[in-house]
């Protein structure tokens, strides 16, 4: 990294790497729910298996933030991502609601940490003046795919079915691992450096953890997060559970409202917002502070969410993909540039983990329960009432979590 430059080869080869994780994501995630529903399973059965997933990539995340730090950056996600390209593979064999629950936790676990090593490069390359308009940047390799890939999943859906969408992935996963081959960060690796300099490495990690020891706080705790990074992440943990209301049940909530039209650009239209709101929001962030793009993104997503449950027609279909991408979309990138501006290089793993692990349980817990609110109600109404307070939910969390922050 050269002065204050973002685009450089480690950051374009940590994009690409990020964005290919994601399409797998969600090009699944937006009709894995279908494919198992067609196999004659309920909705809360569908939304298990879409969101075994995330948890699975929660687990994994538990255990990546000290494996990143111990075993190195690099190697985890070469692990990692040979196991999330396996994966892909079995989902060739699989005809049944219980294996296919079994292959979506494994290929979750290789998602999370694979994953969550990319992101812990990618942001470690960003020039600090630079470093919520560089998260920003990062993360449109996910916003990219947020676009694309439920409409590219969808496509491909309809046109080859489950195992279309299973090839797909796993040719996604091997150009994943292709690009995250050549990344050179030896120079940043703390497992690298601490072979090279073995007390110079330890000094700053013991001194960014000691206050937390000196709070009390276990030392066990420390070995799988960053304390100060929980509250800001779980803003986006309950943000997420709003936005995955959308992204989980809209094919079949479209079919079921003659909205399918609308709902075909509304990732599209999602992308389209955060491609433009994300730098923007990011220098505002270096400029002016955090609050300045927290707390309108959740009342945006709020209103969005909740008008859609009301009046649902193809304006507020298209007002929500607006206002979801002024919430969810930017306060991913808002929340993970808080979490992991003021932790050191050493301790940056355990953040990128906390706050990933924050979002897992909203994506993963989400589906299920949404799924479970629709089959005891019986309206997909309901369902997206919850999810609207939900997201209103965050606000006094991310005011407490932000009061102490520049």
């Amino acid at each position: 990294m050269t002065g204050d430059r973002i685009f450089t080869l480690r950051f374009w080869l940590s994009f690409g790497a990020l964005f290919c994780s994601a399409m797998v994501m969600y090009s699944l995630v937006a009709t894995i729910t279908q494919y198992v529903s067609e196999m004659g399973s309920t909705a809360l059965l569908a939304g298990m298996v879409s969101g075994i997933y995330i948890f699975g990539g929660m687990i994994s995340r538990l255990y990546s933030g000290g494996a990143l730090e111990r075993v190195g950056w690099k190697k985890i996600a070469l692990i990692f991502v040979a196991l999330h390209a396996g994966a892909c593979f079995f989902y060739f064999f699989v005809h049944n609601v219980a294996l296919l629950l079994l292959v979506r936790f494994i290929h979750g676990v290789g998602f999370g940490a694979s994953s969550n090593a990319l992101m812990t490069i990618g942001m470690s390359v960003l020039p600090r003046k630079r470093f919520a308009e560089g998260c920003g940047y990062l993360m449109l390799s996910t916003t990219l795919a947020v676009g694309i890939g439920p409409l590219f999943g969808g496509l491909v859906y309809d046109r080859f079915g489950g195992t279309g969408c299973f090839t797909a992935a796993t040719v996604m996963c091997v150009l994943m691992l292709l690009l995250t081959l050549p990344l050179d960060i030896r120079d940043i690796d703390p497992a690298v450096r601490r072979k090279l300099d073995p007390e110079g490495i330890r000094r700053p990690l013991d001194e960014a953890v000691s206050p937390l020891k000196r709070a009390g706080t276990g030392s066990w705790v420390q070995r799988f997060i960053e304390v100060r990074a929980v509250p800001i992440s779980l803003v986006t943990g309950l943000t997420a559970l709003g936005y995955v209301a959308i992204m989980s049940f809209y094919r079949i909530f479209s079919v079921q409202t003659h909205l399918e039209r609308p709902f075909a650009l509304f990732f599209i239209i999602y992308s389209g917002v955060l491609l433009f709101t994300r730098p923007m929001a990011g220098r505002l962030q270096d400029r002016y502070g955090d609050r300045i793009v927290c707390i309108p993104g959740i009342l945006a997503q709020t209103a969005g969410i909740f008008l859609l449950a009301f009046w649902p027609n193809a304006f507020t279909v298209v007002l929500c993909a607006v206002t979801c991408g002024l919430g969810y979309g930017t306060l991913s990138s808002a929340c993970n540039a808080i979490a992991c501006r003021h932790t050191s290089i050493e301790r940056r793993s355990y953040a990128v983990s906390t706050f990933y692990i924050c979002c897992d349980v909203g994506m993963g817990i989400g589906p299920m329960l949404l799924g479970g609110i629709i089959s005891l109600s019986g309206s997909y109404t309901t369902m997206y009432y919850f999810a609207a307070a939900a997201t209103l939910a965050s606000l006094p969390l991310c005011l407490w979590a932000l009061r102490k922050r520049r």
